[in-house]
């Protein structure tokens, strides 16, 4: 997934993000703003999985959007 298209289409793309995971916060989407790795950091913080674990589901999302 080209994350340059993901990040030109944040506010969109935050929409699949808050259904997947409900439990971040605006702020914490925000302070990523399309960045993958910053954004795979937040879930794996929040949710407590593996930062691998995190990237790879954000990859599925990611190809679906």
């Amino acid at each position: 997934m080209n994350w340059d298209r993901i990040e030109g289409n944040w506010k969109q793309f935050k929409g699949s993000i808050k259904a997947e995971w409900g439990d971040l916060t605006d702020d914490e989407l925000d302070e990523a703003a399309g960045n993958r790795e910053k954004l795979a950091g937040k879930i794996q913080e929040r949710y407590g999985i593996a930062k691998d674990e995190a990237e790879r589901r954000l990859d599925k999302l990611a190809a679906s959007f």
